[in-house]
C-alpha cells in the first residue's frame, strides 16, 4: 500500500489517497472543493491535483470516500465521480444526519433522507477491498453520529475524530455529537497496534509549523493533548466540553453541510438556469 496525501491549506485539509502498487486500484478519502464564500463561487484546483495524479499514473479509482459529513469543507465527491469514477461511500449513520440537517436546509425535493445519493453506506465491521488491499469499516460517532474510520492495511483513516497530538480531537457539540461516544470510539482505535498508522483529514499549523498529516496509535496514546491512554472518560468530558464552548462556527458551516449532504453537488438549477444555497437565518 502507498498513500498519496495532499493539503489544502485554506480549509487545513489532507486528501488521501490510497493505493495498491500491485493492481493499481486507489481509493479518494476526504476530498476538497474550493469555496470562496464571500464570491459564492467555487473552484477545483484542489481536486484536479488528485485526478491528475490518478491518471499519470495510470491508477483506477474504486472507491470516493467520505469519514463523515464536513462542516468545514465542500467535498469534491461529486465533481471526482465525474473525472475518476468510482464509487462513493460514508457510514450508514448518514440518514441520522440527514434527517435531522435536510428539513432545517429545506432541500426535502432534492436531497433523499434515505442515502441513496451514495453508491454504498457501510455499517459498522464491514469489509470491502482497493484492489488486493483488505479494508474494514469502523464506526467512530462521536464529532458526528455518521462518523467512520477506514482500517486499510496497518493504517486507519479517522476524518476529525483525531487531530495532530498536539492539538488533541475534535469538536463534540455538532447536533447528534456526544463527547461520551467521541470518548468510547477513539478507545476502540486506542485498542490497535502502537504502530498503526493513524491519517489525520485536518491540521492548522502556525506559520512556523509544517503540517501533520499523520501520527501513530502508540503517539496519540502517549501525547495527545485530550485524551491519552490513562485520561479516563469524566476528565475527556469535561476537558471537551470546555474547549468547545469555547470553539466559533466553522466558517463554511452553512454551504458545507448542505452541499456535502448531495456529495458536494450544489444541487439542480433553478427556473432562471441558476443554483442557489439555502441559508437559515438564526439558526446555526
Amino acid at each position: 500500500m502507498q498513500v498519496k496525501t495532499f493539503y489544502d491549506q485554506s480549509t487545513g485539509t489532507f486528501t488521501h489517497i490510497v493505493i495498491d502498487d500491485v493492481s493499481k486500484k486507489c481509493a479518494v478519502i476526504d476530498s476538497v472543493l474550493n469555496y470562496d464564500p464571500s464570491a459564492a463561487r467555487f473552484s477545483t484546483y484542489s481536486a484536479d491535483q488528485v485526478v491528475q495524479f490518478i491518471k499519470q499514473n495510470k491508477l483506477t479509482n474504486e472507491w470516493i470516500l467520505e469519514t463523515h459529513i464536513h462542516a468545514d469543507h465542500i467535498t469534491a465527491a461529486f465533481y471526482l465521480s465525474q473525472h475518476i469514477g468510482g464509487k462513493t461511500a460514508i457510514g450508514s449513520r448518514i440518514k441520522e444526519v440527514l434527517a435531522h440537517w435536510v428539513p432545517l436546509f429545506d432541500l426535502a425535493e432534492n436531497t433523499p433522507i434515505t442515502g441513496e445519493q451514495f453508491d454504498h453506506l457501510f455499517e459498522d465491521g464491514e469489509t470491502f477491498t482497493i484492489g488486493n488491499l483488505n479494508a474494514s469499516v469502523i464506526h467512530t460517532p462521536g464529532h458526528t453520529p455518521a462518523c467512520s474510520t477506514y482500517h486499510i492495511a496497518n493504517s486507519i483513516f479517522v476524518g476529525d475524530t483525531l487531530f495532530a497530538p498536539r492539538m488533541g480531537t475534535a469538536r463534540a457539540d455538532f447536533p447528534g455529537g456526544s463527547p461520551v461516544d467521541l470518548y468510547q470510539s477513539i478507545q476502540k482505535l486506542y485498542q490497535l497496534p502502537d504502530d498503526t498508522q493513524i491519517y489525520l483529514c485536518h491540521d492548522y499549523p502556525s506559520q512556523e509549523e509544517e503540517p501533520i498529516s499523520k501520527s501513530s496509535v502508540g503517539e496519540q496514546k502517549t501525547s495527545n493533548k485530550m485524551l491519552r491512554k490513562e485520561t479516563a472518560q469524566e476528565e475527556f468530558i469535561s476537558l471537551r466540553n470546555a474547549r468547545d464552548k469555547n470553539l466559533p462556527v466553522p466558517k463554511l458551516i452553512l454551504p458545507s453541510l448542505q452541499t456535502n449532504m448531495r456529495l458536494g453537488s450544489f444541487g439542480p438549477k433553478r427556473a432562471n438556469d441558476i443554483q442557489y444555497l439555502n441559508i437559515p437565518v438564526n439558526i446555526v
